[in-house]
């Protein structure tokens, strides 16, 4: 099978870039390296990777057309500035819009796409989140141009599979809290937790579903989801014992910011039984895992689409 991967030198697409070699597809990559990083990926003579944004239709057209791909997996987003809403729209919308587009020309026969949990909104409805829930986007600037990006997908009349992400981690993960909880410990700065909860997944397990679409399971919308949520406070916990420290004293919990949500719990009971998954990776295995590869890469700098307290 032949593969192109926007953002595929970034956390989930270099992952699954890995994997898909691995099992002997090739594989194309687009990436501007905004959060990717160049050593994510290794030389291999079935991977070509090119250098540049979803955001320029041109080059988009012109990669996906000539690698004529049986299957394309849109992994590029932008999210490192939570205000920086024209960059979202550019990236997440209209990079969308630009690969569906590229991907029906050229003749693909799946496209697979990944969506943010924050699609429901700040204050979901219901807990666990079904896929019967509203989409409501608006609290975040991330979330309603990755869902306008899911609506042009949808649009363009494509076999697709889109997947609404619980917190994934791992190795090469530079977003969310345990990056930055490394970061701060292992510079000996003062660190605290938001008082809010998260289903975590870890990386081979999602990348364990992603294969199942891309071997043509499923058509629509699927949560990834371990099914639980943990508090923030455990995942800190996890990562002081994965990095065998004592602290002098407990870690210090604030309350949620505005546009925090104070738990995101996915319901994966459609996944699990079509694609006949289940998560495999234990928090506290996962978290040791990526603190292993922070040590031997070390992380220069996190990011995150959340307005977080200053501290």
């Amino acid at each position: 099978m032949k593969v192109f991967i926007t953002g595929g030198a970034g956390f989930i697409g270099s992952h699954l870039a890995d994997r898909l070699l691995a099992q002997g597809d090739t594989v194309a990559v687009l990436d501007n390296y905004e959060t990717g990083r160049r050593d994510n990926l290794a030389a291999h003579p079935r991977l070509s990777v090119h250098e540049g944004s979803v955001a320029d239709a041109g080059l988009v057209t012109g990669l996906i057309g000539d690698s004529k791909p049986d299957l394309v997996v849109h992994a590029a987003a932008s999210y490192k500035d939570p205000e920086n809403w024209l960059q979202d729209g550019l990236v997440n919308t209209v990079g969308t819009a630009n690969v569906a587009k590229a991907a029906k020309a050229a003749g693909c026969r799946r496209l697979i796409y990944f969506q943010t949990a924050l699609c429901y909104g700040l204050k979901p409805l219901e807990q666990p989140i079904t896929l019967a829930h509203p989409i409501l986007p608006g609290g975040s600037s991330y979330a309603i141009s990755k869902t306008a990006g899911e609506y042009y997908i949808q649009l363009a009349g494509l076999d697709f599979v889109t997947f609404r992400l619980a917190n994934a981690y791992g190795p090469r993960n530079l977003s969310g809290p345990l990056p930055t909880f490394y970061q701060r410990l292992t510079e000996g700065k003062p660190c605290f937790v938001m008082d809010t909860r998260r289903d975590f997944i870890f990386i081979d397990d999602l990348v364990d579903c992603v294969l199942g679409a891309a071997a043509g399971k499923g058509h629509g919308a699927y949560h990834i989801s371990s099914g639980s949520d943990y508090a923030i406070r455990q995942l800190f916990e996890e990562t002081v014992k994965a990095l065998r420290i004592n602290l002098e004293r407990p870690v210090e919990v604030r309350p949620r910011q505005p546009d925090d949500v104070a738990t995101i719990l996915l319901d994966p009971s459609r996944t699990e039984a079509e694609f006949g998954w289940r998560v495999k990776t234990p928090l506290g295995q996962g978290v040791a895992r990526a603190i292993d590869w922070y040590k031997s890469h070390g992380v220069s700098q996190t990011f995150t689409h959340l307005n977080l307290p200053k501290g």
